[in-house]
């Protein structure tokens, strides 16, 4: 009985700290120093440590994290059961059949990553390519300029194809690149946030099974918000991030590798430069391998994958047509209204604007970096500027997920409003 109030109270906590938006200082005891004992340890308890924490409850409105609901903040705050528990394997086991629907995909080899999309992101690069191998990147934004490192870093020999934020790559150049650099990898990212840009994807696969490479996405900004198919488009591994569209608090990584990529995969020279994303063992510890038991290999986040379970629930439920509908059409409101502000949209082209996050061009005599800094203090509201080489270029709102809604698109609307009004222009 003891147990079972402990459980009750800890879930009305967490709905309370959901209410309110605080982790409710008034209900952490006092802490007195008047009567401690002498310490034999040469550091003192640092002062920060000995006050409760506090956190401010803000509009989340740039490109990720986003506010999370409260049905995903409680799955998180359930109990702590071990990593290695039954109970923890059927979770697991839920949550790669969840990302299989968020991917459309039958791929056996799908999980998720202990870590940031960044996490998918090395452990697609560090298992399918060998030092010394060609990898072809497209760069249109940070994320192209992030997988083109990660290759150099493990002794890759990377070739990039480069546009300014924002422009695509055709079929054309792409086909031209792949016969020229001849790479068993090619990387495109899907949703590149720091632009605001979509990317279609469509023939890219086929163009990478005529030259004998693998074809890598990143979905991270995109996945739940704009379509994306996975087999039908011929993707051989793709991945995602957990914070944006699919509402879970960063951490969490889904990733999928198809029977090509698992081909290469396995069937390596060398082992991958890192031990904690080697698919041989991440692929046990997931039921991925076709072994009866799973073994040790590392103690996987298990309050985020409570998390990421409850996110991926919800997207089924939904229903993934019903969440690309419902972000095009909020961002379809927020576009106009941002044109009746008079701002312009980087994107030119509303076909190939990103639903999850748009991009605003600077307006010419306003320093951005003053405009949401007074967003932040007057509105409390989070919207960011460019990142990479968008920097300096952009203001990013994004909507997505449980942000998504037309209310929400009314208040970042008043609030850049009320920047604009209030923000000095500068006398250039």
């Amino acid at each position: 009985m003891m147990h079972r109030a402990l459980i009750s109270r800890s879930a009305r906590l967490v709905q309370q700290a959901t209410t309110d938006g605080s982790l409710l200082a008034r209900n952490a005891p006092a802490v007195s120093c008047s009567h401690r004992p002498a310490s034999s340890v040469p550091i003192p308890p640092p002062a920060c440590m000995l006050r409760p924490l506090e956190i401010p409850c803000r509009y989340l409105f740039g490109p990720g994290p986003s506010n999370v609901p409260p049905r995903v903040l409680a799955a998180g705050g359930r109990p702590i059961i071990g990593h290695l528990h039954a109970e923890m394997y059927e979770v697991m086991n839920d949550i790669k059949k969840g990302i299989q629907y968020a991917f459309q995909t039958e791929n056996n080899m799908t999980l998720a990553m202990s870590g940031s999309g960044h996490a998918a992101m090395e452990c697609a690069v560090f298992n399918t390519v060998e030092p010394g191998e060609s990898v072809l990147v497209a760069v249109n934004g940070i994320w192209g300029e992030r997988v083109a490192e990660i290759a150099d870093r493990m002794g890759a020999k990377v070739h990039t194809i480069v546009k300014t934020p924002g422009e695509l790559f055709s079929n054309q150049e792409i086909e031209q690149a792949l016969a020229k650099h001849k790479p068993v990898l090619f990387f495109l990212t899907h949703g590149e946030s720091s632009a605001g840009l979509a990317h279609p994807v469509d023939g890219f696969g086929d163009l990478c099974r005529k030259h004998n490479c693998l074809f890598l996405v990143d979905s991270v900004a995109s996945l739940g918000a704009a379509p994306l198919l996975m087999d039908q488009q011929k993707i051989d591994i793709l991945y995602t991030g957990s914070q944006k569209a699919l509402n879970a608090p960063p951490g969490t990584a889904p990733i999928s590798f198809n029977e090509r990529a698992c081909e290469r995969m396995f069937n390596r020279k060398t082992k991958p430069i890192s031990y904690m994303l080697d698919m041989t063992h991440l692929s046990n510890y997931w039921g991925n391998d076709g072994k009866p038991a799973r073994m040790y290999h590392h103690t996987g986040p298990v309050s985020g994958f409570f998390a990421l379970r409850e996110s991926l629930a919800i997207l089924a439920e939904k229903g993934l047509e019903t969440s690309w509908q419902q972000h095009r059409e909020v961002a379809e409101y927020l576009w106009k209204g941002l044109e009746d502000l008079g701002l312009k949209l980087f994107i030119k082209d509303k076909e190939l604007r990103l639903p999850s996050v748009t991009t605003i061009a600077i307006p010419e005599g306003y320093d951005w970096r003053e405009m949401l800094a007074y967003i932040m203090k007057h509105h409390n509201m989070e919207m960011t500027g460019g990142l990479g080489p968008s920097i300096g270029m952009v203001m990013r709102v994004g909507l997505m997920g449980y942000n998504c809604n037309k209310p929400n698109a009314d208040m970042a609307l008043n609030a850049l409003a009320s920047a604009l009004r209030n923000c000095r222009k500068s006398k250039a």
